[in-house]
């Protein structure tokens, strides 16, 4: 598997300085946390499973969560996963295993985990793993206990994805110690956890609160003090913290407008004018700024739930030509003990020691996603991803 590889090979080689590397289902969990990217949710009782998981694939998705908990109906659950059962024996003669997605389950129950893995036999070894919903201490320990028992089983690793969505962790007066305790347990299951997710749209649903497409989750204060507190806990980069992932993008069609577009027309000149247009009419614009904002706030990668969310979150997380090199720079041998250096570019400085953790986290991301050639940005990401550049 390989970022932007459903690319003509001469189109990356315009793109990219350094192109994206390879990995695959066995790589460290490090490298899979960071290659997860955007991680796009289907319902499990989509008729054509199977089918979509290729389909997706074959244009650049590198994560997939086929859901049995909250894009179903209570009523649908029991045939939902029969469906996929059934669909990932079909995708199992469909493509091998090394041209499909990373595949999650969402499951509802930790009894699921065991199951699931039992009925699906052989097709359990196109599972990575499994996103475990509303997840606190006490309710966490038996899903990873099932995951635990269920990797045994099927013979081959097995992850888990906790989300992080309950009232507790929302309500100021239990945060503080349902984020110990969920810090505590993950830790203790440090091997099995690939990365946690945040579940933003459960924090609005305790206020009664929906963002509008042009707001991101940081413009809702309580939701952008919970999202802070996780990676003050979880996300830290001292070797205790975990990958948090982004939070849902909601929007994929044009809705009424207050606010003018968040895009500038200066990165779209000439014939990228039309891409503009598009991600504006799509809510995308958006988007952008909210993976941007997450970036900036320690947060990797992105739940969402529509095709079109994917390029977007794949082009941002490309690593500049500027980043790489200041990262490059702080990390050179010479200079472990520390000091103060003017950045290449000339328009920062680059303190050694407090920049060092930052520096090491982009290189991991220019491992997975690449390092973009000097004069290429998101747009001309954009544009290759769709067939325009």
């Amino acid at each position: 598997m390989r970022h932007f590889g459903h690319i003509a090979a001469e189109v990356r080689q315009r793109l990219f300085h350094r192109q994206p590397g390879d990995f695959t289902v066995d790589s460290p969990a490090s490298t899979l946390a960071m290659a997860l990217g955007a991680t796009l949710y289907s319902p499990a009782t989509r008729p054509r499973l199977a089918d979509d998981i290729v389909k997706q694939a074959a244009h650049g998705v590198m994560s997939m969560v086929l859901c049995l908990e909250d894009a179903i109906g209570d009523a649908d659950v029991e045939d939902a996963e029969d469906n996929l059962v059934r669909q990932l024996a079909t995708l199992g003669d469909l493509a091998g295993r090394d041209r499909l997605p990373l595949l999650f389950v969402r499951v509802r129950t930790p009894e699921q985990i065991p199951d699931l893995t039992r009925r699906l036999g052989p097709a359990a070894r196109l599972l990575s793993g499994f996103v475990l919903p509303k997840f606190t201490e006490e309710r966490g320990v038996p899903f990873l206990e099932a995951l635990t028992d269920a990797e045994s089983g099927a013979g081959h690793r097995l992850f888990a994805m906790p989300v992080l969505e309950s009232p507790e962790l929302l309500h100021l007066e239990t945060r503080a110690d349902t984020l110990a305790a969920i810090a505590r347990t993950v830790d203790k299951y440090r091997e099995r956890v690939l990365a946690l997710r945040l579940g933003v749209t459960d924090f609005c649903s305790v206020y009664g609160l929906r963002r509008a497409p042009d707001m991101t989750a940081y413009d809702l204060q309580i939701v952008a003090t919970v999202i802070a507190d996780v990676v003050n806990v979880l996300g830290r980069a001292d070797g205790t913290g975990f990958t948090v992932t982004g939070p849902v993008w909601e929007y994929f069609r044009l809705q009424e407008r207050m606010f003018k577009p968040q895009l500038r027309q200066s990165p779209f000149h000439g014939t990228a004018e039309e891409l503009r247009t598009t991600l504006i009419e799509h809510d995308l614009d958006g988007l952008l700024r909210e993976i941007e904002l997450d970036r900036a706030n320690g947060l990797h990668g992105k739940t969402c739930i529509h095709p079109s969310h994917v390029l977007p979150v794949h082009a941002l997380s490309v690593v500049s030509q500027e980043e790489f090199t200041d990262a490059t720079d702080i990390l050179r041998p010479a200079r472990s003990g520390g000091g103060v250096v003017r950045s290449s570019y000339t328009n920062k400085m680059n303190e050694v020691k407090p920049h060092r953790a930052w520096a090491e986290r982009t290189l991991r991301r220019a491992e997975v996603f690449g390092v973009a050639r000097e004069n290429v940005g998101f747009v001309e990401l954009l544009a290759a991803g769709r067939g325009t550049f």
